[in-house]
């Protein structure tokens, strides 16, 4: 769970606190770390007795509201009256020129409101304003905030790796900070957020040291307010413990994922902790439970979140819940049951996917530069009338003035003109710009559409096809044939079985399994020797022999075994195919520091320069025959490419007179941290 942090809790400017608000705000904030609802009545009664309050103290009183509408009570809306109400009080009490810290951080709350509430369109200009003031008054704390606070929509827009960004940037700046509570907390959040942002990334190794990282700094700097903030700290480390285990139940490693999940459920669903997050943490634990077929310990997780579900709104984690029990009841073979709580899982799962894709269409960099340039424009507006002012005032002055004011009205005539025709163009581009879109779609969902389609033909093919290819190859091995019938039997046996092949490598080339991986560790020696030792008859019918040259000690890989053995399996064929009769085909393979490289040599006819850039194509016309007339449909090595692609290695070859070398290189298995 990715954690909103809001700044209505900041403590600086205590200079213009009054005195008697300084102890009200002393005590209530002991008072809500336990009671947040019975903080906000002591600070509303108290407030009332005191006299001479300043603008500080009045907009940290409507602050507490605001924190308890967004943090405790997650109503949103009325978060959003609060926020307007401190900005209204500043506005009444001189504005932002007199009080940009806090109308800034009014700002930021604002827009905190308008962003849980999916309101994008007003809540980037509150995010905008507050930076263009934190940005113009050099407010260190309000630069780290709105750095933050753009790391978290860019996350929401899964632009990982501009999110850590601006969150190591947030983190740095406020480091020095860290000994007012509120940038504390906002470090250790922002280092859990990192660690998610790594793991998104599929980079397990850098988001688990995040992750520890976060539990350090907790550690380490959190005990200096463990007599303030009693629970807290327990329930920062809760989060991250729940977040770390998603590392662990990726890789299957459900005991550790199950440690770590009961220690953050047994702190976050105290009464007052984070029972939004131990729901979740809950529906993950339950998963584990289902994926290992435990009824006895998933049935009870999940009447615990639903006996939660009746107090608080959490979409996703009911969600999930309708899901796991769908699957439930369908293994149970209650298929009333399963269809009830799957009907109601896609619709909660159908609203959520349509929360995140319309923020997902919104480029936050795109709308802060469009609010830059109005805000520009304003500005030049605003310089436009002082102008007319001095040159009506010059009027009076002198008759040369006259003269000016001609030039300057002809000048705004033309510039008037030139601004009309620069808008123009401008919607013309924007309008090209949609169709291009529009027309990348359309050609996405074509391509999409073919490859449903070739997959299916191919699929409602292979039976047929095998079945033919199975009944020739019995045909011709009878006797009792004319010499003339029997060359039409192996015919149309080795028609069916090109045909066969070319199907399997349609269907190959367009299966969607591609993009879900079953990874799991392998001994790179042991396939490559079983590879080879499949393949030798297949180069005995050409005299042909294998070498192999395995690895000194064994390697184990996080691969999918079946389909980097079909990559192996794809080159060493090819290598067989193009090479002559009786040549040596050699394949070896080496370690590097942070890869594992497999080569596949042969002594061929190697690779015309001309067809070079395209032999990684699908279909590609770069297909050639054997040397004994063996046929090629172009499709092995785009299958080849598409798996070390989803592998996250690389696949290249290089060829000359002598023959042709495929390199494929893997990456090497590290241990977590």
């Amino acid at each position: 769970m990715l954690l909103v942090f809001n700044a209505c809790h900041r403590q600086d400017d205590e200079r213009v606190y009054s005195a008697g608000f300084l102890k009200i705000l002393d005590t209530a904030n002991l008072i809500s770390d336990k009671h947040p609802e019975e903080g906000v009545k002591y600070i509303d009664q108290a407030f009332k007795r005191l006299k001479n309050t300043t603008v500080n103290d009045k907009f940290r009183r409507i602050g507490f509201h605001y924190v308890l509408a967004i943090r405790i009570r997650h109503n949103d809306k009325e978060a959003l009256l609060y926020a307007d109400s401190m900005l209204n009080m500043i506005n009444e009490n001189g504005g932002q020129q007199r009080n940009p810290s806090l109308y800034s951080e009014a700002s930021f709350a604002k827009a905190d409101a308008y962003f849980n509430l999916h309101d994008y369109d007003n809540a980037y200009p509150s995010y905008f304003i507050g930076y263009q003031i934190g940005k113009n008054h050099l407010d260190k704390l309000t630069l780290t905030a709105y750095a933050y606070r753009i790391g978290m929509i860019t996350y929401q827009q899964s632009h990982y790796n501009l999110a850590i960004t601006y969150f190591k940037e947030s983190y740095k700046k406020s480091l020095p900070l860290d000994s007012q509570f509120v940038i504390f907390y906002r470090n250790q959040e922002i280092l859990d957020n990192i660690g998610l942002a790594y793991r998104h990334l599929n980079k397990p190794d850098s988001a688990i040291a995040y992750f520890e990282k976060a539990i350090s700094y907790v550690n380490q700097k959190g005990s200096n307010y463990k007599k303030i903030k009693p629970g807290l700290m327990d329930v920062a480390k809760a989060v991250v413990y729940g977040n770390e285990a998603d590392i662990y139940i990726k890789q299957r490693q459900y005991p550790q994922a199950v440690d770590l999940l009961k220690k953050s459920i047994a702190i976050t669903s105290l009464p007052l902790n984070d029972n939004f997050d131990a729901e979740l943490s809950e529906i993950k634990l339950a998963k584990i439970y289902a994926d290992q077929k435990r009824d006895d310990l998933l049935l009870p997780v999940l009447d615990s979140v639903q006996s939660q579900l009746k107090h608080t709104s959490n979409k996703k984690a009911e969600s999930d819940w309708f899901k796991l029990m769908g699957e439930y009841y369908a293994r149970k073979n209650q298929l009333a049951l399963a269809l009830n709580y799957n009907r109601r899982y896609n619709e909660l799962r159908d609203s959520l996917i349509e929360n995140v894709s319309q923020l997902k269409e919104t480029n936050i960099g795109e709308q802060l530069n469009n609010y830059e340039k109005e805000r520009e424009i304003e500005t030049l507006t605003y310089n436009n009338k002082l102008q007319r002012i001095y040159l009506t005032v010059a009027i009076l002055l002198a008759v040369m003035a006259i003269i000016i004011i001609l030039l300057i009205y002809r000048n705004w005539k033309r510039s008037k003109k030139e601004l009309i025709t620069v808008s123009g163009l401008n919607a013309q581009v924007t309008k090209q710009k949609a169709d291009l879109q529009n027309a990348l779609d359309r050609l996405n969902e074509g391509s999409q559409e073919k490859d449903r389609i070739l997959h299916a033909v191919a699929h409602d093919l292979r039976n047929p096809l095998g079945g033919i290819s199975s009944l020739t190859n019995v045909m011709a091995s009878d006797d009792g044939y004319t010499e003339e019938q029997q060359d039409y039997i192996n015919i149309i046996k080795d028609t069916a079985s090109n045909s066969l092949e070319l199907i399997n490598e349609i269907f190959e080339a367009t299966d969607n399994s591609l993009t879900e991986l079953k990874m799991q560790s392998v001994d790179i020696n042991v396939l490559l020797n079983n590879s080879v030792e499949l393949l030798r008859f297949k180069a005995a019918e050409k005299n042909q022999q294998i070498e192999l040259e395995t690895l000194d000690s064994p390697e184990m890989l996080m691969i999918s075994r079946e389909k980097i053995w079909r990559v192996v399996s794809n080159l060493i064929i090819n290598a067989i195919k193009f090479s002559p009769v009786g040549s040596v085909i050699k394949v070896s393979a080496a370690r590097y520091d942070k890869t594992i490289c497999i080569a596949v040599a042969d002594n061929g006819i190697g690779i015309p320069d001309n067809l070079r850039d395209k032999i990684f194509n699908m279909f590609t016309e770069a297909k050639r025959p054997g040397t004994m007339g063996e046929k090629s449909f172009g499709l092995g090595l785009s299958i080849c490419k598409q798996i070390i692609d989803k592998h996250h290695g690389s696949i290249w070859f290089n060829s000359g007179a002598d023959g042709t070398t495929f390199y494929v290189s893997l990456n090497r298995e590290t241990k977590s941290i």
